[in-house]
């Protein structure tokens, strides 16, 4: 097409997009449009030979070799949703503004942040996503990496099939086992030794990860006959990878790359055995750390004496210690912290006089040793996930300090608090929040189990109630709202009913105050009976009564819901 017709019957010569854009950025008055037809001002001239352009590029197609038409999406056999869960899904999607906006959130529910737990319900009955929910689905899992796991296994092959075709859900493609490719059957051992030795890095990763979770040995096994010819960044990842099932048959490999060329490898490696009391490694360390660690009997009362390693030995090195330490530590104490925090906690009840975890705690250190001493042993507390001495380290719930005997911060605590079961978790959780309120508690509150337990529902409701008759700046308080609204027990509704009417606000009080509160509390209270409804419409089966003080746990024989409560990007005043 040589040009365009005019409204007088002539012809407009064709004028490419890229001189449009650089008359229309000079503008007309120093570039005037060439052909502008007689009687047509130059901008109006611009605009329609713009127009015509536009639809060019819209309508216009290029000749091409036709292209293979593709393959029918695959079939998800698992049952569909029930009606009403499909129209609440439709509505969850729907609503994208995230909570984003920041300041007064006003009573209606946020439903883009239920979707998580809409999804982990609906995952664990094994529901199959609405062929129609796919795109918002995808959509929804791009913008929120928090999303994608659960969205994911939520929308099925379908999904996998779509990303193929559209570039901006490629990231389902890279979330998925091997870039959306099925993997082989563990029972096939040539298809397995196969893509291990020709897949590509994102498949041989996904096929490790697959057999450590079903059988650790074969995985192991596989990694060991190609270890030597690995990149040293593969080899790091790879070794990541034995996290999952870990366990003392692992330990000649991990021993083996203890003697790695590569620096990150040997401390991940020593990381790993030191993770394994029984290992040869943490019997090394729990000998390198007696030594510098005794009990003091010469004074009144006995007491903990140290002595820091006055050097690093090569031995040292081998098993893990880093000899440099960071800016503003000393050498010695360096040191002495990653023999203790190596060394197995079991390791200190013989050697300090035969005491439990909590007396251990409780003796005094002397010449000062005591902070680092003890944040050693919240370490290797943590790593060993040792419920008697993270609960010896924590100390009571009540203490003054920031910090337990052992802790000194509050995500320090909540890294203890997670070796701890469920409810007593929420018990602890429950009795700092009664002691200090919930402005230091936010952190703590991630790491409990959800639904909220009793206990620990009712401090954190009393504690709002209590700022809110004191008159406290209101959105000092959101995150931990937020958090209430996705993790207390839907039961917890009724109990909050009396709370939905304004307060007398104090004469101190901010401004609007006491409105805000009231906002707040019934968007909990909405938000608590539409969680109860969505537990209902994805298990018709429920009744509305045992739904309601179910909460959001899906039924015995399914999964359970995720341990830990979401952090929101929000953080409590």
């Amino acid at each position: 097409m040589s040009g365009a017709p005019t409204g007088d019957g002539t012809t407009t010569p064709e004028i490419t997009w890229e001189e449009l854009v650089t008359t229309a950025l000079l503008g007309t008055d120093r570039r005037v449009p060439a052909h502008v037809p007689p009687g047509r001002t130059a901008p109006v001239a611009l605009l329609d030979a713009a127009a015509v352009a536009t639809v060019r590029r819209r309508a216009g197609l290029r000749p091409a070799r036709a292209a293979r038409r593709p393959e029918r999406a695959p079939a998800d056999p698992r049952p569909p949703l029930p009606a009403p869960a499909a129209r609440r899904l439709a509505a969850l999607l729907a609503d994208r503004s995230g909570g984003a906006g920041g300041g007064r959130r006003g009573s209606s529910p946020d439903l883009m942040e239920l979707l998580p737990q809409w999804l982990a319900v609906a995952n664990a009955h094994g529901y199959a996503a609405p062929p129609q929910a796919l795109p918002a689905l995808l959509d929804a899992a791009r913008g929120r990496t928090d999303l994608r796991p659960a969205a994911l296994a939520f929308a099925g092959p379908r999904a996998l099939w779509l990303a193929r075709l559209n570039p901006d859900w490629r990231f389902a493609l890279r979330a998925a086992p091997g870039g959306g490719a099925s993997l082989p059957d563990a029972e096939d051992a040539e298809a397995v030794r196969r893509l291990w030795r020709e897949g590509l890095f994102a498949e041989r990763a996904a096929l490790l990860g697959a057999l450590r979770a079903r059988t650790p040995a074969v995985g192991r096994e596989l990694l060991v006959s190609t270890w030597p010819t690995e990149r040293a960044e593969d080899r790091l990842m790879f070794l990541d990878t034995l996290r999952t099932g870990l366990s003392d048959a692992d330990e000649p490999f991990l021993e083996q790359a203890l003697g790695d060329r590569s620096r990150n490898v040997r401390a991940t490696a020593a990381e790993l055995l030191s993770a394994l009391p029984g290992s040869a490694l943490a019997a090394r360390m729990a000998v390198r750390a007696t030594v510098c660690v005794a009990l003091d009997r010469t004074g009144n009362a006995p007491a903990i004496a140290v002595e820091a390693p006055p050097e690093c030995d090569p031995g040292m090195e081998r098993d893990g210690v880093t000899a440099t330490p960071p800016a503003g530590r000393g050498e010695r104490s360096w040191w002495l912290g990653q023999l203790v925090e190596a060394a197995p906690l079991g390791t200190w009840p013989e050697r300090l006089g035969g005491r439990t975890a909590e007396e251990i705690v409780a003796l005094p250190v002397a010449d000062g040793w005591q902070g680092e001493l003890h944040a050693a042993w919240c370490r290797a507390a943590v790593r060993q996930r040792d419920a008697a001495w993270s609960r010896a380290l924590l100390g009571a719930p009540s203490a003054p300090e920031a910090g337990g005997p052992g802790a000194v911060s509050l995500a320090e605590r909540a890294k203890l608090l997670a070796a701890l079961e469920p409810d007593e978790r929420a018990a602890w959780v429950a009795g700092f929040i009664a002691t200090h309120g919930l402005s230091e508690a936010f952190q703590l509150l991630g790491v409990c189990a959800v639904p909220w337990a009793p206990p620990l529902g009712q401090a954190v409701v009393d504690a709002l109630n209590i700022a809110r008759d004191a008159g406290s700046y209101p959105w000092s308080f959101s995150g931990v709202m937020g958090l209430a609204e996705r993790c207390l027990d839907p039961a917890e509704a009724v109990r909050l009913e009396a709370l939905l009417a304004v307060p007398d606000e104090p004469e101190d009080a901010a401004p609007g105050a006491g409105g805000y509160w009231a906002e707040a509390f019934q968007r909990l209270v909405t938000t608590l009976r539409l969680r109860a409804a969505m537990t209902r419409e994805l298990n018709p089966q429920t009744p509305p009564a045992e739904a309601r003080g179910a909460a959001t746990r899906p039924p015995e024989a399914a999964a359970q819901l995720p341990e830990t409560a979401p952090q929101p990007p929000e953080a409590a005043g």
